[in-house]
């Protein structure tokens, strides 16, 4: 068969499957989805289906087995720590208002660890009896379009793949486990970044509140040393005063040298003086008793000679003053 220059081929697949039913979910019910599956995480092992027995698990606990399938609760629990994620962690720039969400406060929670043990503990067991069963895609038809002319459109080539019984039925069942080990892994993987994260800010909390108090150390030490820079001024200060009280005491000490010599000096000079008193008031007592004695013989001699006494009396007397003036 020949194609001319302006034909291309495409495929195509009939996407056609039963149209699943989304069940809304009331404020109490998404609550008790929370905190079972914070309660419950232990079910959520990672190995092969324990991710839909664990939310089948969950499902019929809350009697939600026939409204909901464990692809929607996960898918719910995914969206909610998404948008959780989001207005938690926002990017740089944006502007966000966790309170608007009316099931921040509850995720915040979960995520931080506070809802492990606020609801039952449950058992996974790997039934169908209560649940609908899973739908299945199929594809139909797989064929070749072309824009040739009509007339090669009859020859075209048609390819009709039926993938029925029990191929369609292990095909299925292998697409959905890959797809529910797709998705433990994924939320293993997302277990693990969230612990990370969670150690990485406690230990941002720990850095922060260690360099709070390395701060406050410093300011105590910066105190310490301002008042240790005033106390060093302060000995300063004192030191100079002691020089300077010192320096005045040695002047004193100076003055009072000068002043012990001159009492020194005075003392000889009253010493000398007291001497010469006492030679003075020696020579008066011998010029006493000479006077006696020239009385008495002055009574027994004539009184031609009272006048010359007398002279010589007076001379004595005189000589005595002077004396006495000089002292």
């Amino acid at each position: 068969m020949e194609i001319n220059d302006h034909a291309y081929t495409s495929t195509t697949y009939d996407k056609f499957s039963p149209v699943e039913f989304t069940y809304k979910m009331s404020a109490n019910e998404v609550e008790d989805l929370v905190k079972l599956r914070v309660s419950n995480k232990y079910l959520f092992s990672g190995r092969r289906n324990t991710s839909m027995w664990a939310w089948r698990a969950i499902l019929k606990h809350m009697g939600l087995q026939q409204k909901m399938t464990h692809s929607q609760a996960s898918k719910k629990w995914e969206n909610m720590k998404k948008r959780y994620k989001g207005l938690k962690n926002p990017p740089d720039g944006i502007k966000v208002f966790p309170g608007a969400w009316p099931h921040f406060n509850l995720m915040d929670n979960a995520m931080e660890g506070r809802l492990e043990g606020s609801a039952p503990i449950l058992k996974a067991f790997p039934t169908n009896g209560d649940f609908p069963p899973i739908s299945k895609p199929k594809r139909r038809k797989v064929s070749m379009v072309t824009d040739s002319p009509p007339d090669l459109l009859a020859d075209g080539p048609e390819i009709e793949v039926s993938l029925n019984g029990d191929e369609d039925e292990e095909a299925a069942e292998e697409a959905s486990r890959k797809l529910d080990r797709a998705m433990q892994e994924m939320e293993h993987g997302r277990d693990m970044l969230d612990g990370e994260r969670r150690v990485l800010e406690r230990e941002k909390r720990v850095m922060e509140r260690e360099k709070q108090v390395v701060e406050r150390e410093q300011l105590m030490l910066q105190r310490e040393r301002a008042t240790l820079d005033r106390d060093v001024a302060a000995l300063d200060r004192d030191r100079a005063s002691l020089e300077r009280e010192r320096a005045t005491m040695e002047r004193e000490k100076a003055v009072m040298e000068r002043q012990r010599a001159l009492v020194e000096k005075d003392r000889d000079v009253v010493s000398r003086d007291r001497l010469a008193l006492e030679r003075e008031k020696a020579l008066l007592d011998r010029l006493f008793t000479t006077r006696e004695k020239t009385e008495e013989v002055m009574e027994d001699g004539s009184s031609t000679k009272d006048s010359a006494v007398t002279d010589r009396k007076e001379q004595f007397l005189n000589l005595f003053e002077k004396l006495i003036e000089n002292l």
